[in-house]
């Protein structure tokens, strides 16, 4: 049966390359990213679960609490089980319940499945990224090559080679913040309710993020010079406040008490000083405070792991990926230089999530091995400026990436 769910993957994603792309892209396009799940299946046999290399664990931890999903059906019915069924359930229920699904359908622990699911997700990703591209004024050329780099970005294809939850973070992230750079250019209603299940998926993976997602898409709509923009931005408001109230009921605090506590955990100096454990850790002479020394932090948040720092395999691999970002950055910068030139809407979306999501996270900055992990999602929507400033023809744009959510 596992071999089955891997066809299954296959089989969709030749579907959505050729529902999501125009025939000459697709042509292009589906053999990339055959490769690039085709990479992923092999990563996951070969190097993530042959012992290799050391590297990972909450992988593991996945698959054991979709094993307790499936329990849980079993003596209760099929339902969505949240925290207050199964306690370690906490953030990251949804990864688990796909998972579960896998579990239930294969009839026992299907680790190959997942993985194949989560490597359906990556390349679904890179669909989105080349739309994503497009939108914002990136050429055919350049959106084609931003899809190949990211089908093969070291960081983003080892964590999408077996079952990790970043997959599916970056994947609803990326979209969120794609359906809102459209929405902030032409108010669509249906592209505005596309968001609530996106953003609800996200809350039951990483919830802070849901709150990041939805900065950009109300500054992007105060930001629109139509006269209907005060009632998107009442609209969006409403439904994304109401989103928030209605699925943030896993948890027995409110929404913002649950991001708060999320802050605080992860800017604790114990859960700093267990973070930095290990060849890649990284102390700063802060006095306890998460927000000291953030300029250092910063540098390390944005730039680590350095060409010349010493540690272990996985710090030592990470250094290309460093390098194909310190390329993606430099190019970024002149992406948003061009931006600021002929779509000051579309940056701003694009900087209210990449600013204030790297100031964050160099606040619980403690270890290089978990920020190149971490950032994931800050390096996709920045690469999106590297695609404007590659192209060659700036305002042949393509419609918005509404479609491949619709079709995932």
């Amino acid at each position: 049966m596992e071999y089955l769910v891997v066809v299954a993957a296959v089989v969709v994603l030749v579907f959505l390359v050729h529902a999501n792309l125009e025939r000459g892209v697709a042509r292009r396009a589906l053999p990339v990213l055959l490769a690039a799940f085709a990479v992923r299946m092999a990563v996951h046999v070969l190097v993530m679960r042959s012992g290799v290399i050391e590297y990972g664990g909450d992988n593991l931890g996945y698959e054991i609490r979709a094993m307790q999903i499936v329990e849980y059906w079993k003596s209760n019915g099929f339902q969505f089980v949240t925290s207050e069924d199964i306690s370690t359930l906490s953030f990251v229920a949804v990864p688990c319940q796909v998972f579960a699904i896998i579990v239930y359908l294969c009839g026992g622990p299907a680790p190959l499945a997942c993985t194949a699911v989560v490597a359906l997700l990556a390349c679904a990703l890179c669909i989105v990224m080349y739309k994503f591209a497009r939108l914002v004024g990136a050429d055919d050329r350049a959106s084609f090559l931003l899809l190949v780099v990211t089908a093969f970005m070291p960081a983003f294809l080892l964590h999408t080679s077996d079952t990790y939850k970043d997959g599916f973070n970056a994947f609803l992230v990326v979209t969120s913040i794609g359906l809102g750079t459209s929405i902030a250019r032409r108010f669509d209603m249906r592209r505005l309710l596309m968001l609530v299940p996106l953003l609800w998926a996200l809350w039951y993976v990483r919830p802070y993020m849901v709150f990041m997602c939805a900065v950009p898409l109300i500054l992007g709509l105060m930001g629109l010079k139509k006269v209907f923009s005060l009632r998107g931005l009442f609209v969006s408001t409403v439904l994304l406040v109401s989103a928030l109230l209605v699925f943030g009921g896993v948890y027995e605090s409110t929404p913002v008490e649950v991001i708060q506590q999320q802050l605080e955990m992860g800017q604790a100096e114990n859960v700093r000083s267990a973070n930095g454990d290990g060849g890649s850790g990284v102390v700063f002479e802060d006095g306890g405070n998460p927000w000291s020394t953030l300029d250092a932090k910063l540098l390390y948040t944005v730039l680590s792991p350095f060409p010349w720092t010493q540690g272990g395999q996985m710090l030592q691999l990470g250094k290309i990926d460093v390098l194909i970002w310190y390329f993606l950055l430099y190019h970024a910068v002149r992406g948003a230089r061009r931006l600021w030139c002929h779509d000051r809407v579309a940056l701003l979306v694009l900087l209210s999530f990449v600013i204030p999501g790297t100031i964050v996270y160099a606040t619980t900055m403690a270890n290089m091995g978990l920020i190149f992990r971490q950032r994931i999602p800050i390096v996709m929507v920045t690469s999106v400026f590297a695609a404007v400033a590659w192209t060659k023809n700036p305002g042949d744009r393509e419609q918005p990436v509404a479609e491949v959510v619709s079709r995932v």
